[in-house]
């Protein structure tokens, strides 16, 4: 199906979910950024919001996210009391301007938080935002979802959940640090259906420690068995000097390039055999779902939760570390939690990090995200097309891509390859030194 080559795949790349990405962000933006952007949101505009819960009950090896250990219930409550002051700051800017179209929450886990908590976040939610007719989705973590979390989902109108699976096998489990029983999984994934969720989505990985082709294979058909909705497929990204929780994995049995490739391959076979279309590099969906849907009639859009039929160019990012995007800026708020308390307790911003987008990025991301949503771009207006045209040209000899003048079209072949074709389009990676995750 796929062709290997390695000298393509040999430069860690990107995941792009946004552009330019968060290895650029600096500190010369800040508050003042956030107000301008808020104020520019027109009234009717559609806009999503994320709120980010930084806690796990158990903090896995392998994970990249912000989180902590909600190891402490007076924590936790007052992170849940800054997050809904932050609310309240956010809608008092946009003054009743925006109508919010997508409510997603993220972290961490979010149901570290106790239901009633949860609650009374979507509650504060609601009465600070035009949002009544908001799909509300939920990444989660599926140990400890019992059934008060799911008549919370229930309550809340959730139609929407992620769950962090990752593999089945359990001695890959006990080498990252998840031990999660498939009969875990399963009465979760009973209890979403209870609480009406539409569409479930199962995060799943390969080029895990001591993980063969057999492991995979065995875990993608038990998760075919629950049939849900979604799923995403990544390759674990292993980079311990900038997570250093990753230390405690065996580097020595990580699976090389060559088969994590062969890896990635097997996935899109076996799921495209079960019938889910392929959305993206990395996304697989039911055909029904809308993620599918926005895929055919080519809507499919990149956000910070990776591939998304959301239409919203404007995300407003709610908690520590969160990110907000605007079409001329990218804003984070305060990683720190101690500073977020801070800043949020004094009745301002959290805003710390991020980048203003001139005409120029704009225009890369549109290109950057047509190439990995639609596997095409019209690429004129850039003034080093030539240069671009030049480091395209090995993919151009593998008979991986093809122009019609300046229009670039990717060959199905190139689906493994798409986010190294995306990264030539991107200025930062030649002065970069930043380690980004394998190409495949």
């Amino acid at each position: 199906m796929w062709t290997y080559h390695p000298e393509l795949l040999a430069t860690p790349v990107p995941r792009y979910t946004s552009f330019p990405t968060a290895a650029e962000f600096g500190d010369d933006v800040g508050p003042a950024d956030m107000e301008h952007a808020l104020a520019r949101v027109r009234e009717d505009e559609p806009i999503s919001l994320y709120l980010h819960v930084p806690y796990c009950h158990e903090i896995c090896w392998y994970c990249g996210c912000n989180t902590g250990a909600a190891n402490r219930t007076s924590r936790v409550a007052a992170y849940v009391q800054r997050l809904g002051e932050e609310i309240d700051l956010i809608a008092r800017r946009l003054d009743g301007r925006g109508k919010v179209a997508r409510i997603a929450w993220g972290g961490g886990s979010p149901n570290a938080l106790a239901p009633s908590q949860f609650d009374a976040l979507m509650h504060r939610v609601r009465a600070a935002f035009a949002c009544s007719e908001a799909t509300v989705s939920v990444e989660l973590d599926p140990r400890g979802f019992d059934w008060g979390w799911a008549d919370c989902f229930g309550r809340n109108k959730v139609t929407r959940a992620s769950l962090g699976v990752q593999t089945f096998a359990p001695h890959i489990q006990r080498a990252i640090g998840r031990i999660q029983p498939t009969e875990e999984i399963a009465c979760t994934v009973g209890r979403l259906r209870a609480a009406r969720v539409e569409s479930i989505n199962f995060d799943l990985m390969y080029g895990l420690p001591g993980q063969f082709a057999e492991d995979l294979d065995e875990t993608l058909r038990i998760a075919l068995s629950m049939r849900p909705e979604r799923f995403a497929v990544f390759g674990y990204a292993h980079v311990p000097h900038l997570l250093p929780r990753q230390r405690r994995i065996d580097a020595t049995r990580l699976p090389g390039a060559a088969i994590r490739f062969a890896m990635a391959q097997q996935a899109h076979r076996l799921l495209r055999g079960a019938g889910y279309d392929a959305i993206g590099f990395d996304h697989f969906a039911m055909p029904h779902d809308a993620i599918a849907r926005a895929a055919r009639s080519k809507a499919l859009r990149r956000n910070f939760q990776g591939f998304t039929e959301d239409p919203s160019d404007v995300l407003i990012g709610l908690g520590a570390s969160s990110i907000s995007a605007f079409p001329g800026a990218l804003l984070q708020n305060e990683k720190n939690a101690g500073r977020y308390h801070l800043r949020i307790g004094n009745g301002q911003l959290a805003t710390a990090r991020g980048i203003r987008r001139g005409a120029s990025d704009r225009r890369r991301g549109a290109i950057i995200e047509a190439l990995l949503c639609r596997n095409e771009a019209e690429c004129t207006g850039l003034p080093d097309l030539a240069d671009i045209r030049e480091r395209l040209a090995p993919f151009e000899e593998y008979g991986l891509i093809a122009w019609a003048g300046t229009r670039l079209l990717l060959d199905r072949g190139a689906l493994p390859y798409a986010r190294s074709i995306a990264a030539t389009f991107d200025p930062w990676r030649a002065a970069s030194t930043t380690r980004f995750s394998s190409a495949v």
